[in-house]
This record gives C-alpha cells, sequence and structure tokens, in this order.
C-alpha cells in the first residue's frame, strides 16, 4: 500500500526542493510571515460529534478504522503560530491521534498562514487543494453570508453558551446549509477568546468611544460590530497595528488577551477593558471532496479526533486568557478595567442587529439569542 499525498502537498513538497536548491547556493537569508487577523487574535460544553457519523465520538479515533485502511495524507492549515493554543493543543493534537490509531490517515500541519490567508485559504479548501484549515465565522462569510452572525458583538454571553448554540439542532441545520452552499463541511468549533478593548483610557461605556479612532479587522461582521457598540471603526491591516498605534493613526484596537500580548500592545497602550464584546469562535472545516474520498472508518476517525480535542484546545485557551490578565494586574504592565458596563453594551448591540439583519442572517441571530438566553 502507498501513501496518497494530497495534491497541494505533492506542490509544497516539489517547492521546498527548489527552495533548499536557492538556499543552498544563495545563502541564508529568509523572513518572516505574519499571522492574518485570526491567527493570533485567538468551551464548557461536553464533547459532541457535530455531525459524525455514529459511533465517531463513541469510539474515539483508533475504532470503526479498522487496520487495513490505505494510507491518506492530509494537509491542515491555519494561521496561528506553532505556539498558539490551536495548534499546540488543536491541530498537533489531531495530527498525533491519528498517527497514533490505525486509521490510515497521517496528517501535515501548516501553521502560520504557510498556504495563505484565510479568505485564500477557504476557497482552497472549497476546491479541495487544501483539505482540513481552521476558519473564523467572519472569514465564511464572504462565501456564505450568514454565518458572519456567529461573530456578532455580544451574540453569546461566553464561551458555554456558544457551545449550547453549537450542540443544537439549529447549528446541525447550518451545518448543512454551507455545505450546500459552499461544498465545505464543518466538523466542530473551537473557542478562541473573548474579544477586549484596548487604549489609553478605560473603555466602559460606548460613551468612551467618543473621539476614539479604534481599528477593526476589515470585515463586513466585524465594521457592524463597531457600529452597534458605538465606536468608529478604523480599518488597519494586522501586520501595522502596533504601528498605527505607535504612530497615533488610530486610538485603541480589540482583539483577545493572548493577541494583545503577542502583539507587545502593552507596549503602546496602557488600559485593557475587558468588555468581551465578541466570544471568539473557529470552525474546523474540511473539503467535501476529500471527506468523499474516506473511508466510513477513516471518516469516524478524523470527526472523532477533531471534536476530541475541542475541550482541550478551549481550556488552553482559557488558560492562557487567565495567566496574562493575572500577570498584568501584578506587574502593572497595563490597568485592566474590569467594570464594564457588559449590559448596556449587550442591549445596545442586540438592538443594532435586530434592526440591520435581515434574511437568513436576522433568522440566524433570532436562533442564537433565543438558544442563549434560554
Amino acid at each position: 500500500m502507498s501513501i496518497r499525498p494530497h495534491r497541494r502537498t505533492r506542490a509544497l513538497l516539489s517547492l521546498s526542493v527548489v527552495a533548499l536548491l536557492a538556499l543552498a547556493a544563495c545563502g541564508d537569508d529568509g523572513g518572516d510571515t505574519s499571522p492574518e487577523d485570526g491567527a493570533t487574535d485567538a468551551g464548557g460544553a461536553a464533547t459532541t460529534d457535530a455531525g459524525a457519523t455514529d459511533g465517531a465520538t463513541e469510539g474515539g479515533a483508533d475504532e470503526g478504522a479498522g487496520g487495513d485502511e490505505e494510507p491518506v495524507e492530509l494537509s491542515f492549515a491555519n494561521s496561528y503560530p506553532d505556539t498558539h493554543p490551536h495548534n499546540e493543543c488543536g491541530a498537533f493534537v489531531v495530527r498525533d491521534t491519528l498517527g497514533e490509531g490505525d486509521s490510515g490517515i497521517s496528517i501535515e500541519v501548516f501553521s502560520n498562514s504557510q498556504l495563505g490567508p484565510d479568505a485564500e485559504r477557504f476557497t482552497s479548501v472549497a476546491s479541495g487543494d487544501i483539505d482540513i484549515d481552521i476558519q473564523g465565522s467572519s472569514a465564511i462569510s464572504a462565501s456564505f453570508p450568514e454565518i458572519g452572525a456567529l461573530d456578532a458583538a455580544y451574540a453569546f454571553e461566553g464561551p458555554d453558551a456558544l457551545f449550547e448554540f453549537v450542540d443544537s439542532p439549529a447549528f446541525e441545520d447550518l451545518q448543512e446549509r454551507m455545505l450546500e452552499a459552499t461544498g465545505v463541511r464543518v466538523l466542530d468549533v473551537w473557542y478562541f477568546g473573548m474579544r477586549h478593548f484596548t487604549a489609553n483610557q478605560p473603555i466602559r461605556t460606548s460613551e468612551d468611544f467618543s473621539g476614539l479612532r479604534m481599528r477593526f479587522p476589515d470585515s463586513p461582521q466585524y465594521l457592524a460590530n463597531a457600529e452597534a457598540l458605538g465606536a468608529t471603526a478604523v480599518p488597519v491591516a494586522f501586520e501595522e497595528v502596533y504601528l498605527a498605534l505607535q504612530q497615533g493613526t488610530i486610538d485603541g484596537q480589540e482583539n483577545p488577551i493572548p493577541t494583545i500580548r503577542d502583539l507587545n500592545l502593552p507596549e503602546v497602550q496602557s488600559h485593557v477593558s475587558l468588555t468581551g464584546h465578541q466570544v471568539g469562535s473557529v470552525l474546523a472545516i474540511v473539503s467535501e471532496d476529500t471527506w468523499q474520498s474516506l473511508s466510513q472508518g477513516q471518516q469516524e476517525a478524523l470527526q472523532a479526533a477533531i471534536s476530541e480535542t475541542r475541550d482541550g484546545d478551549r481550556q488552553c485557551v482559557e488558560d492562557a486568557e487567565a495567566e496574562l490578565v493575572q500577570q498584568w494586574q501584578d506587574e502593572g504592565t497595563m490597568e485592566v478595567v474590569e467594570d464594564v458596563d457588559r449590559e448596556a453594551f449587550a442591549q445596545q448591540a442586540e438592538e443594532y442587529f435586530m434592526e440591520n439583519y435581515s434574511g437568513d442572517q436576522l433568522a440566524l441571530y433570532e436562533q442564537i439569542r433565543e438558544i442563549a438566553n434560554q
């Protein structure tokens, strides 16, 4: 039996050979690649099968596949550095779990946007050039607009509410609609972290945004979040956030706690306000062409490996959040503002989205809010 490398993987291997020959001839100069906004922007529900075939989560990655599967190598792409929880506690765990089983599946992880930024990678997953990926809802919404509602400000109170929705029939219906519309299958959802604001002053209410230019990612949903919260949004490339703050082009920004650390923002921002205005999440997705090329046992093994990683990945993200906030408080690195009027922000956001969403996006938002408020 021979391994059937994915065509994108074969191309990358060929490129790697060319690159090595070039380095040998020209020296060792190289450069860094910067992650997309979702990469370093980074769930108490019980582990779910998230639409798996029966027995996938009960049997685990080792069962149901048998020992005589034809070996396959799958690419697993993401935007995160190797040290991010979505790799250390996510993609690498999936790779190792499948590698230790007898499903015949081996995973090659392409981290740190090696295979391109989010929007480009989603297109590559849809075409089958990338097998598995991790994508935020806002990035996917360029191809499937309604799913952007998952990233609406204060759509969820916290990760527990997020996973209550993910484990509901409503999310199963969403998965089916997305598969039909895009040819991409959602295997599960991982927690990404709570998004908070930084500035050189506290932000407790929407009035505190007055006169501030706040950086938001340049996507329709994030810009809608800014409007819903009463902020003046300035789209700035992720790689330019630090410099824009340093030069005064913008006055503040919003991101999860680990990203604020990774961008060295405590050097140019004095306050972090724990608004928790968005429960960040990412979707583990697979090309439907890839999925259908797998045997039933391999499908079960892949689904189980992704879903069984969810809780551990969430724990890693939450540990990083708590440790960094405590460190900043203890060392005085940043002033941590906890007395935020989240209730007023949440009410304001809900009123905005109920008035401005329409069609399928409004229907999904209403489902989310109904389940989240139970």
